[in-house]
């Protein structure tokens, strides 16, 4: 999961827009969704490692947002797409 506090939100969004196009082999992204004034961001994607998550979401948001990325809990999650 990527928790996003947004500084740019038309850059982030755009940002993340260019990033969905260009996901890492294997990976998957389940959410996008921002808060009505658009200064927070919560992002599930799938992927092997949470690195190469950071690694792929900092390069095309890092500029516009400040992020914390962790694992999800999905066994006691509720309404995670399996």
């Amino acid at each position: 999961m990527a928790l996003s506090t947004v500084s740019d939100d038309g850059k982030f969004w755009s940002g993340l827009k260019r990033a969905h196009a260009n996901l890492p082999k294997g990976a998957e992204w389940k959410v996008a969704v921002a808060s009505k004034d658009g200064a927070k961001a919560v992002n599930v994607i799938t992927h092997d490692s949470i690195e190469g998550v950071r690694q792929f979401f900092e390069a095309h948001t890092g500029a516009y947002a400040t992020t914390e990325y962790f694992e999800a809990d999905a066994a006691n999650a509720v309404g995670l797409p399996r």
